[in-house]
This record gives structure tokens, C-alpha cells and sequence, in this order.
């Protein structure tokens, strides 16, 4: 058990070092958030209201619990990528031999995949606040890093899923683009869910991020599609269902 929890903190601890050391990653993590966030919600807020907003409802306030959950559902699959490159380099094959359970990599990957996604969002969120969304109430902050949580975890089970079962870096980073752009633009991240066509609103409805993203717009401004308790539960479920399904393929991978 002491064994478990020194790999834990070693795996989250590494992530953390190698996150802040690539400077280049931090910065690209967050410009392209960004400039969706600044662009399309500067350039959208100048005219009438957008239907389906509720009035009084800045595009930038309705904007960025959207550009929060792309930022999270970006920064998510780079706890696949990482399985790749340390299987490449040979690092994972040294710790999947190590007197560790593998279940405690998964939990480090997790923690480490969390921790920066978060921080990743939080930045957006005061960017968002910089460019006009008002100050979210204590309450509603603290229950948003709760949904921030829900659909990080859920799309680094899913990322880990993929990547067990997967050799190519090129090839995962091509799934993973074909599975990430279709469930963010079905999110209703960038366009109220009432403005999609009946055919594609019941897609997103399929969609763990339209219930995470529906959730951070209540936290932060108030207003939902859904009802939040819908929100949490259906995203709760989701992240168990992809966290137990990325630390079973993980489990029974193989590494030479």
C-alpha cells in the first residue's frame, strides 16, 4: 500500500515537472483556448443576442464554460500521448515492472492529467473574466472545479483506453483528432443546444461533454440547458464507466 501511494505521488509529481518544464506546451495549451475565447467572443458579443442565450447573457459569459470544457477535453488526451512516448522511450516498460500495483499508474496518470487540465481551465476562466464574464459567486466556482474534475477524468480514461490498445504516437494523435473535433463542436460549447438541428441535438445528448459543459455554464453564470443534477449525475456515471475501462486495458497491456 506504502508502495502504491510513493508510485502515485512519483507519477503525479513527474507530470507535474514535465508540464511546467515545456514551456512550449504551456503556452500552446492555452493560446489556442484563448483566441477561440477572445475572437469568437469579442466578435459575437458586438452585435444583437445570440437565440437560445438567455437574455442578459454575454456571448463571453456563455462562451467560456464552453472554451473551459475544450481546453479540459484537449489537455485530457495528453495522458494518452504520454503512455506512448514512455512506451517508446522505454520508461513504461521500467515502471510496469516495478513492485507497484498497475492500478497506481493509472491513478498517477489520472492525478497528473487533472491537476494540469485544471490549472489549464482556470486560466481560461480568468481570461474569460478579463474580457467581460462576471465573477462567478464562491459557491458556484468551487461546484464548477467539480464538473472540471468529472470531464477531465472521464476523457484521460478515455485517452488511456485508446492508448493501451495502440502502438503509433501518429496514429493515436489521428484517432484521437477524429474523435475530439466532433465531440466539441456537438457539446453545445460555441451554439446553444436549442439552435442544432432535432437529429444532431440527440447526438449531443450522447455526448459526456455536453453534460459537462451544460454544467460548468450553470457553476459559473447560472443558466442551463439541462438540469444540473442531470448534469452531474449522467457525467459521474461517464467517468467511472471510461476510468474503469482505461485502467482495465491498461492492466492487461503488454509491454516488451
Amino acid at each position: 500500500m506504502k508502495q502504491d501511494l510513493y508510485a502515485i505521488y512519483s507519477i503525479w509529481l513527474r507530470e507535474m515537472l514535465r508540464f511546467f518544464r515545456l514551456k512550449s506546451r504551456v503556452f500552446g495549451s492555452v493560446a489556442m483556448p484563448f483566441f477561440f475565447l477572445a475572437f469568437m467572443g469579442v466578435g459575437f458579443s458586438g452585435g444583437t443576442s445570440m437565440p437560445g442565450i438567455p437574455s442578459g447573457v454575454g456571448y463571453v459569459s456563455f462562451l467560456t464554460p464552453g472554451i473551459i470544457g475544450m481546453t479540459l477535453l484537449f489537455s485530457a488526451t495528453f495522458a494518452g500521448l504520454s503512455v506512448l512516448w514512455d512506451r517508446e522511450f522505454g520508461f513504461l516498460k521500467e515502471i510496469m515492472v516495478a513492485p507497484v500495483s498497475r492500478i497506481a499508474i493509472v491513478l498517477g496518470r489520472t492525478a497528473g492529467g487533472l491537476t494540469t487540465g485544471i490549472l489549464q481551465a482556470v486560466i481560461i476562466l480568468i481570461s474569460g473574466i478579463f474580457l467581460g464574464m462576471k465573477m462567478p459567486s464562491l459557491s458556484g466556482f468551487l461546484l464548477s472545479l467539480v464538473f472540471m474534475v468529472l470531464i477531465a477524468a472521464t476523457f484521460i480514461g478515455l485517452g488511456l483506453a485508446f492508448a493501451s490498445k495502440m502502438k503509433d504516437m501518429s496514429g493515436f494523435s489521428l484517432v484521437m483528432n477524429f474523435l475530439i473535433f466532433p465531440l466539441f463542436f456537438l457539446s453545445g460549447a460555441l451554439f446553444p443546444l436549442e439552435r442544432f438541428p432535432v437529429l444532431i441535438r440527440s447526438l449531443a445528448y450522447t455526448n459526456p461533454l455536453t453534460y459537462g459543459v451544460d454544467g460548468l455554464r450553470y457553476s459559473l453564470i447560472g443558466t442551463s440547458a439541462i438540469s444540473p443534477a442531470v448534469d452531474l449525475a449522467v457525467l459521474t456515471v461517464c467517468c467511472a464507466a471510461m476510468l474503469f475501462l482505461g485502467a482495465y486495458l491498461f492492466e492487461n497491456t503488454e509491454v516488451k
